[in-house]
C-alpha cells in the first residue's frame, strides 16, 4: 500500500494542471480578493487577509483532491487498471485508503504556498496558530479526498469531469470561499462541508478556540464519504 501511495503522489506532483490550478491559481486569487475589499476586517472581526488566506488554501486543497482523485480513478476504471489491481494481493480497503491518503498529501503544497503568500502580505499569527491552522486544514482535506474517491467510482468516465467541477464550484460558492456567508444563507451553509472547512480559521482570532462544531461536522462528513467510497468500490468490483 505504501508503494501505491508514493506512486499516486508522484503522478500528481508531475501533473502540470495540478500545479497550475491547485497551487498557482489560489495564490493569484488571494491577491485579487485582499485588494478587492476596502476594509481590513470582516463583520465578525476576522482580518480580510487572514480570512481569504484560509479560504484560498481550502479552495486549492479541495481542488487538489476532488479533481485529481475522481478523474484519475474514473480513467483507471476505463483503462482496466483497477481490474488489474484486484488480481493482486492488495485488499480493496487498502486501495481505497491509499487513494484517500495520497490525495490528502497532495494538498500540502497548495496550503503551504497560499500560507507563504499570506505571510508575505502581512498575515501575523503565532507559531502555534500557523502550525495548528496548517494541521487543521490538512486533516480536513481527508474529507474531500474521500468525496473525490466516491465520485470517481460513482460517475461514468465521460461525465466525471463535469460532475466534479459542478460539485467543486457549488460547494465553494455556498461555503464562504469567495465571500463570507451570513444571514439566512448561513443556515443552509452549515450543511456544506466547505463552509465547515473554512470555519476552522476562526480560532486565529484573539479569544477564540477551534470550532468544535465544525470539526464534528467534518468528521461526520468524512464517515459518510468514506463509507460511500467503500460501498461504490464494492459495487464496481461486482460489476467488473
Amino acid at each position: 500500500m505504501t508503494t501505491l501511495i508514493k506512486l499516486e503522489i508522484l503522478r500528481t506532483l508531475r501533473n502540470r494542471r495540478y500545479l497550475l490550478f491547485t497551487i498557482a491559481y489560489p495564490a493569484l486569487m488571494y491577491f485579487f480578493f485582499i485588494h478587492a475589499y476596502d476594509t481590513t476586517k470582516l463583520a465578525g472581526g476576522l482580518p480580510v487577509k487572514t480570512y481569504f488566506m484560509v479560504s484560498m488554501a481550502t479552495f486549492g486543497a479541495v481542488g487538489a483532491v476532488l479533481t485529481g482523485s475522481a478523474q484519475r480513478i474514473s480513467l483507471e476504471r476505463k483503462s482496466g487498471w483497477v481490474r488489474q489491481l484486484r488480481l493482486t494481493a492488495l485488499p480493496g480497503r487498502a486501495y481505497t485508503f491509499g487513494k484517500i491518503a495520497a490525495s490528502a498529501v497532495t494538498t500540502l503544497p497548495a496550503i503551504a504556498v497560499v500560507f507563504a503568500v499570506g505571510a508575505s502580505q502581512g498575515v501575523s499569527l503565532t507559531a502555534v496558530q500557523w502550525a495548528g491552522l496548517a494541521a487543521a486544514l490538512w486533516l480536513g482535506s481527508f474529507v474531500f479526498a474521500a468525496l473525490g474517491v466516491a465520485l470517481g467510482y460513482a460517475a461514468a468516465p465521460d461525465a466525471v469531469q463535469s460532475i466534479v467541477m459542478i460539485t467543486y464550484m457549488a460547494m465553494a460558492l455556498l461555503g464562504g470561499t469567495w465571500f463570507p456567508v451570513s444571514g439566512s444563507m448561513e443556515k443552509f451553509a452549515r450543511f456544506n462541508p466547505v463552509y465547515l472547512y473554512n470555519k476552522l480559521a476562526t480560532f486565529t482570532q484573539p479569544g477564540h478556540s477551534l470550532d468544535t462544531v465544525a470539526v464534528a461536522g467534518l468528521a461526520a462528513f468524512l464517515v459518510v464519504f468514506a463509507t460511500a467510497a467503500a460501498a461504490l468500490y464494492r459495487r464496481d468490483t461486482r460489476q467488473a
